[in-house]
């Protein structure tokens, strides 16, 4: 118990320091330096610091690092939450603030709370994990209805034609549930749509 409280308090310090709106990145930590993805991250990040706001990733590598290189590299703020796990997640070196985290739903909450809108670039479980997370807070009403973009039409679109074919015909979501989030394929537009649908503080 004295771990998790801990964990949110320096968590909750930590991340006050920001100055800045901030934008949250997911995505895989398996992409390959050589992957489009990864080079479509590394634009999208430097035209969000370009933008005026930090960008926040769950620190390790793959799309994070790529998040967190193209904000490092535009002189934005970019922000790492890592979560300790067996393998895969080191922090990559595009930090100007890194925390770690031993409990994943403490991170989730630093990742939502600080956040004013979020990229889902393609991933994993991990990446459905938190998306999904973000779209049952705004659908609840326990957040406000934040920008989320779904980067990428191939990878995303048999995802959101499951949600209308089985979820939506199902009557498990409504139809307004579908426009918690838009997918986009170019980086100018994404962020176009966060400067036009990003809350006031």
């Amino acid at each position: 118990m004295f771990r998790i409280m801990g964990e949110f308090a320096e968590g909750f310090e930590s991340m006050g320091a920001i100055d800045a709106p901030a934008i949250t990145i997911f995505g895989s930590a398996r992409t390959s330096p050589a992957d489009k993805h990864y080079k479509d991250a590394v634009i999208l990040a430097e035209k969000v610091a370009d933008a005026g706001w930090a960008v926040i990733t769950g620190g390790g590598p793959g799309i994070m690092e790529a998040a967190n290189k193209g904000a490092y590299e535009a002189g934005g703020l970019s922000a790492g939450l890592n979560v300790d796990l067996p393998h895969e997640q080191e922090s990559n070196p595009y930090l100007n603030y890194a925390l770690h985290f031993k409990y994943f739903f403490v991170r989730k909450v630093m990742l939502v709370k600080y956040s004013r809108g979020f990229i889902c670039m393609p991933g994993g479980f991990g990446s459905m994990d938190e998306l999904f997370e973000a779209l049952t807070l705004v659908q609840t009403n326990r957040i406000a209805p934040f920008p989320i973009v779904l980067y990428g039409s191939a990878f995303w679109g048999g995802l959101v034609e499951w949600m209308r074919d089985a979820m939506l015909s199902h009557g498990n979501i409504d139809a307004a549930d579908l426009d918690a989030f838009v997918v986009l394929d170019d980086p100018d537009e994404v962020i176009t749509y966060l400067k036009k649908n990003m809350l006031p503080i």
